[in-house]
């Protein structure tokens, strides 16, 4: 009983410590002078006052900072590295992959079976079987041809 009654003085004498100690840091911040300005001593009212004039004679300021160019490869590499600790985990080098494979998986199970996989195959064969007898006769076939594309524009 005794143990726990010291514990409990303990962490009130803590407690109230540090709530002095908070007090007294957030006075001193209260009372810390406001930045002072230097500025040239005003030789015009205050109506009409003026931005002070400087000459920097030969004075040079520090150069500029140069920005690295980075190799197609570093590019690459950060692209995949998410956490940016120089490593690739499998997890980040499949992450861009995720979105396809979304796109693949119909019934959102996560398990791609061959005919999702082979979804856009399956698709095109059942467009051109016009007949629905399951297979392609050559006229069938002959539709499944890539179209020529049209140029963009009339150049000739």
């Amino acid at each position: 009983m005794n143990r726990i009654l010291i514990g409990a003085l303990t962490a009130l004498l803590l407690v109230a410590a540090g709530v002095f100690w908070w007090e007294g840091r957030a006075a001193t911040e209260r009372a810390a002078p406001a930045p002072s300005l230097a500025l040239a001593p005003a030789t015009e009212s205050a109506d009409e006052e003026e931005l002070p004039e400087a000459d920097p004679g030969e004075a040079v300021g520090p150069a500029l900072p140069q920005a690295s160019e980075q190799s197609r490869e570093q590019r690459r590499f950060d692209r995949l590295d998410k956490d940016r600790d120089s490593r690739i985990t499998r997890n980040e080098m499949l992450s861009p992959r995720v979105k396809d494979f979304r796109k693949l998986d119909v019934d959102g199970n996560n398990l791609l079976t061959f005919e999702e996989w082979a979804a856009t195959s399956s698709n095109r064969f059942k467009a051109a079987d016009a007949n629905g007898d399951l297979w392609l006769s050559r006229d069938e076939y002959a539709t499944t041809k890539a179209k020529a594309k049209k140029p963009a524009c009339k150049c000739r």
